[in-house]
């Protein structure tokens, strides 16, 4: 595989290849400028078979002049992100060939190390300035040591079909028709692989002429950027081998970044450009920010990944209508900001950084920032399942799920995501816990949290609703549920066949987690002793901002001591 190629390109059909044959090719080809690697991409999107490095462009978005100010170096590296961005083969606009002959060998022995198919060198003396500045007064290079650079150029190949156009330059500089075949027909005979003749003329008669007495001896290849309005026939008609499009991509985009630049700045605001211009996504498309994902789920599989969480948020909470009739539970503050936000920041904190909120009651309250936000619909009239249904795409991966109105130290999160169980609850042991009083749902484990022998494995059996629990109860299941790996495949099936159920709509989480255990699911059991609180009532809000001020840094001013109960 020739350097640079993606893995998918047809080994039969190199870069090289594929642009030998569109030089050769009894078809008229085109080719289109690009100057860095998002314009590579674009081209190839557009459905364009190579691409052609202008020296002006490359020039221009480094923001110098077109007068070989841009080192060869600084192109050669332009074009190694380009030819990384797209697999088209490049043509590379190389100006004089950046010194004499031996500068040419180098740079042949470049380009092929990173995969570019071919260069077009201009026979006018190095530094070169761009034809259409004063193209008259430019003086052309000796016919003879232009030829020994396309002869090193061409010994110095180890690509058989790496490609070297010989740009003649005789019309620009005003030397005649005579001219300009003489020296064609010397840079055929020196090896070029075709002729580009350049003309600065409006019309393309200068160049139909060149084509007639040229008469095939050479592909021909045209620049029309002066003689635009000539129509494609006319070049077909000529036996032209290809056209390049040489420089409209950087055109285009220096008019759109200057009228927008103007236009917020006049505007002092972003509402009038805002949806005239790409959108953030489509640069991260174009930028292949999916392949990368792709990439980390694959290659960083050995090391720990937190994956991504659901948020259940869309009730109103029962005994706190006084303080939720203009927003949801989950946007109540606690101790100087939304109770999500505590929520958001914790998972952040430990890498959870995709994040599901199923809203309901009054989601438009609910703040976007950090989050994707889903909303159940139907909320006034369904349950937990409900609206972990709502969420079910964001269960592929490893994920957390959570009740929207918790409050948690630190640790019970990291602890969570780092087992590697495929179901793991995190359950109370602390049985009067005041601050938790309002929770109900009860775990009863294969065994008692006994801590004097921490990292046991434990075991969920069930976990049962209730005002009070029995003896036999081991604590409560505060709202945390850990999938991972296998896990969540299996989670989706049985949500799926729960929605199955007529009653399906008035079912909670203690439910499904409950049909797990039944279908024979193992769900470890991570134990913890307070260090949480929930919100399900006016006292339990008042409790959530002393246990938030607890979790305040040292030295942090904070009201209230509460921290969740003891260890």
């Amino acid at each position: 595989m020739n350097a640079r190629e993606p893995m998918n390109s047809a080994p039969a059909r190199s870069r090289f290849a594929r642009l030998r044959e569109m030089i050769a090719s009894q078809e008229l080809e085109f080719i289109m400028e690009a100057h860095n690697g998002l314009s590579a991409r674009i081209v190839r999107e557009a459905g364009f078979k190579g691409i052609w490095a202008s020296g002006l462009a490359i020039s221009a978005q480094f923001g110098v002049r077109d007068n070989n100010e841009a080192s060869w170096t600084q192109v050669v590296d332009t074009l190694e992100f380009m030819a990384d961005a797209s697999d088209l083969p490049i043509l590379l606009d190389g100006d004089t060939g950046y010194g004499n002959f031996n500068n040419v060998r180098r740079l042949v022995r470049k380009l092929e190390q990173r995969g570019i198919a071919g260069v077009c060198i201009e026979d006018k003396q190095f530094p070169k300035t761009n034809s259409f500045i004063g193209g008259e007064r430019q003086p052309l290079a000796d016919i003879d040591e232009f030829c020994g650079k396309i002869k090193a150029g061409k010994d110095s190949q180890c690509e058989a079909d790496f490609s070297i156009v010989a740009r003649v330059e005789a019309l620009i500089a005003g030397w005649g028709m005579d001219e300009a075949l003489k020296r064609a027909e010397a840079y055929r005979a020196a090896g070029a692989d075709a002729i580009l003749i350049h003309s600065k003329l409006s019309r393309p008669d200068e160049i139909l002429t060149f084509a007639r007495e040229w008469a095939g001896r050479a592909p021909l290849v045209i620049v029309p950027t002066k003689y635009y309005s000539t129509p494609t026939e006319v070049f077909r008609k000529a036996g032209i081998s290809l056209v390049i499009w040489a420089n409209h991509l950087i055109r285009a985009a220096a008019s759109s970044m200057q009228a927008v630049a103007r236009e917020i700045r006049d505007s002092e605001t972003l509402v009038n450009v805002e949806e005239r211009i790409a959108t953030v996504d489509e640069i991260f498309r174009l930028q292949d920010a999916d392949e990368y994902s792709s990439a980390e789920r694959l290659y960083l599989s050995s090391t720990r990944r937190a994956g991504g969480a659901v948020v259940l948020a869309a009730s109103r909470g029962r005994g706190l209508e006084a303080v939720t009739e203009d927003r949801p539970k989950v946007m109540l503050p606690v101790a100087g900001k939304p109770l999500l936000r505590w929520l958001v920041d914790a998972f952040k904190q430990q890498r959870v950084n995709e994040i599901t909120v199923v809203g309901g009651y009054r989601a438009d309250a609910i703040e976007p920032t950090g989050i994707r936000l889903v909303v159940n619909e139907q909320h006034a009239q369904t349950g937990e399942l409900a609206s972990l249904a709502c969420a079910r795409d964001a269960l592929a991966g490893d994920t957390v799920i959570s009740y929207g109105d918790l409050l948690f130290r630190h640790y019970i999160l990291r602890d969570l995501v780092e087992s590697d169980a495929p179901f793991t609850v995190v359950v109370d042991s602390s049985q009067t816990q005041p601050s938790n009083r309002s929770v109900r749902d009860f775990a009863y484990c294969s065994a008692a949290d006994d801590r004097a022998l921490f990292g046991q494995k434990t075991y969920l059996e069930r976990i049962r609703s209730g005002s009070h629990a029995d003896a036999a109860a081991h604590g409560r299941w505060i709202g945390l549920l850990g999938v991972r790996g296998a896990g969540c495949a299996r989670l989706t099936a049985m949500l799926d066949e729960m929605r199955l159920q007529p009653d399906f709509d008035a079912l909670d989480m203690p439910a499904l987690i409950n049909a797990l255990i039944d279908a024979g699911e193992r769900i470890e059991v991570q134990y913890v002793h307070g260090h949480w609180c929930g919100v399900n009532d006016l006292e339990d809000f008042r409790r959530a901002g002393d246990f938030a001020h607890a979790q305040a840094p040292l030295g942090a001013a904070r009201n209230g001591g509460a921290n969740g109960g003891p260890r």
